[in-house]
């Protein structure tokens, strides 16, 4: 895992496309709360808040 990130790191960073950054940030926290809703105890609360 930790070599896939350098990876993409430097790839963003010869490429010149830091600006994607947050938006791989953003569908990383997206997946975690989907695989958190498939727990019945969290999903309750998740709900709630959207």
């Amino acid at each position: 895992m930790l070599e896939f990130l350098q990876d993409l790191w430097e790839f963003l960073k010869v490429r010149k496309k830091i600006w994607l950054l947050p938006i791989f940030v953003f569908l990383v926290l997206l997946g975690g709360i989907v695989v958190a809703t498939q727990q019945s105890s969290l999903a309750t609360f998740i709900y709630t808040l959207f």
